[in-house]
């Protein structure tokens, strides 16, 4: 979810998973905790790579049936060929990184939705309504409201010209240099945070097959890079049309078996809840450091909407795919509203689950839905669903790795080289950067297995991208709604903003880095610009 759930899931998951470890290695990890390690729970990645001495994957492998891996191999196997296949015919970059500026919006809305699903999402949002109630759901109003700002403001910005990248804006206003940083900027983050994304999205496969974890991540990788290699963005964005169709199909078998297997089924399942107070939608409280009210909802997650689907070209990308402004702004508040619906159908989830499991507590409200999965669906279904958690992270690995590809070759490569105007050259050298980020991922990835033990270094890379969001969404406030500030003064103003986030981190919840940090960014820069001299 471009850092949110990333920051949110995975860093308490991978403290504790560190513990476990740590207990596990000096023999204090005995048969009952074992027999508890789930199909993705995530509580205990460090102990999941020690597959070849543990119970946990002789349970799963009886639970897991011929039926499932067939089901999931067919998909695996399937979607990469598919998407190879639709490759054919790229001439130039164009073609390649834009999909000839041709693809359909509704393609490119549901493409959006796709790319911020990873798997945390998947896993992870049923429990947040288990835990507690609907309140998850103010935040998807301020994604909403941030998109139509950006529909607004930014996008017809982008179509002014012809921009390859997001950050080929900011070239027009302030210079090449204030391009480089803000591109690098979203490169780092992006490999910091998709390499851990990768990194728990293997644990499911090191448990099915029992390969060594390293191995686990290469396959998910190679298999990714496999159809974003050939396919490019139009390959990219027509399979997680395909992917998010079955994670939804999975949520939907999931309420569907709940309304079975509960004896007053789904009607049972609201009077439960509302008696205990799960179904409330809108908390008032004003706190800064309460994650989900209205305030944090509407103020904080629009201002991180305007940074992630305005400034971020991992989205901003599929949006320049579009054949007009027009259809660009449609794709992305038609996405907003999807993501609204998407959210209350995870959410029902963890309510059925709730009422199927009666308020039991689990090690981690994350492997409460994988739980279900594993245990309580026939098989086939079991396979389907485990198919739709491998379809949430391929379309965020694979979106990852051509919007890097697509920055460096045109952000970094074509200025360096001379080739700005060089489709062909820029096509080949896109596609080695293809190559290049896809290893850099299973690497970091791979990198992540022992950095496990001590978390410092994996909260970073977690905390990284709601940390400079804020700085980015400064940055192109600037360049959009001012005339003065210039190059140095907008870099300095980025450096500002995101020093003062990273300060001030833990006074706040994370939904108030993205507006204090875009704030703090516009008014340094604009200080800055008063004190710059104005050229001749």
């Amino acid at each position: 979810e471009l850092g949110r759930w990333s920051r949110l899931g995975l860093r308490d998951s991978v403290r504790r998973g560190a513990a476990h470890f740590r207990r596990y290695q000096s023999g204090r990890a005995n048969a009952l905790r074992c027999r508890r390690l789930l199909l993705v729970d995530r509580q205990e990645p460090a102990t999941v790579r020690h597959l070849h001495g543990s119970c946990a994957r002789s349970r799963f492998v009886t639970e897991f049936t011929t039926l499932d891996v067939l089901v999931l191999v067919v998909y695996l196997v399937g979607i990469t060929a598919w998407g190879a296949w639709l490759g054919r015919g790229q001439t130039g970059a164009t073609d390649y990184f834009l999909g000839s500026r041709s693809l359909p919006w509704v393609a490119v809305m549901l493409s959006v939705v796709a790319t911020e699903t990873s798997t945390l999402t998947f896993l992870s949002v049923p429990g947040v309504s288990y835990a507690g109630s609907l309140v998850f759901v103010q935040l998807t109003l301020g994604y909403l409201a941030g998109r139509m700002a950006v529909s607004a403001i930014f996008l017809p910005a982008y179509y002014r010209g012809e921009l390859s990248t997001a950050y080929a804006l900011l070239e027009d206003r302030f210079g090449l240099g204030a391009r480089r940083v803000t591109s690098a900027i979203f490169m780092v983050t992006r490999l910091l945070a998709d390499s851990v994304r990768l990194f728990a999205t293997a644990i499911p496969l090191a448990l099915i097959t029992g390969w060594p974890y390293p191995v686990s991540i290469a396959v998910i990788g190679v298999l990714t890079v496999t159809y974003t290699y050939f396919g490019g963005i139009k390959a990219v964005v027509w399979v997680d049309v395909v992917q998010m169709g079955l994670y939804l199909l999975g949520a939907v078998v999931a309420i569907v078996a709940i309304q079975f297997a509960l004896p007053d089924g789904w009607s049972g399942v609201f009077s439960s809840a509302g008696a205990e107070g799960k179904l409330q939608v809108v908390d008032f409280t004003w706190n800064l450091t309460t994650t989900y009210t209205i305030w944090a909802g509407v103020i904080g997650g629009a201002v991180f909407a305007m940074a992630s689907h305005g400034t971020d070209q991992l989205i901003v990308q599929r949006l320049l795919t579009c054949t007009d402004q027009r259809s660009a702004q449609k794709a992305l508040v038609g996405s907003g509203i999807a993501v609204i619906f998407q959210f209350l159908l995870f959410l029902m989830v963890g309510l059925g689950l709730w009422a199927f499991y009666g308020g039991r507590e689990f090690n981690s409200t994350d492997e409460i839905f994988a739980t279900f999965i594993v245990q309580e669906l026939p098989p086939g279904l079991t396979g389907l669903l485990i198919a739709g958690v491998f379809a949430a992270a391929m379309s965020s690995l694979s979106s990852s790795i051509n919007s890097l590809a697509s920055a460096t070759a045109y952000d970094f490569w074509a200025p360096l080289m001379g080739a700005r105007d060089d489709e062909s050259r820029i096509l080949k050298a896109g596609k080695v950067f293809t190559l290049v980020w896809a290893a850099l991922l299973i690497g970091g990835a791979i990198l992540f297995i022992p950095l496990s033990e001590g978390t410092s270094a994996v909260e970073a890379a977690l905390g990284i991208a709601a940390l400079v969001y804020g700085g980015l969404l400064g940055a192109f406030a600037l360049g959009v709604f001012t005339t003065r500030p210039g190059q140095g003064a907008a870099i300095l103003g980025i450096v500002i903003g995101i020093g003062t986030v990273i300060l001030l981190r833990d006074r706040m919840a994370w939904p108030w880095y993205v507006p204090v940090g875009a704030t703090v960014t516009l008014v340094a820069g604009s200080l800055s610009g008063l004190l710059q001299k104005r050229p001749e």
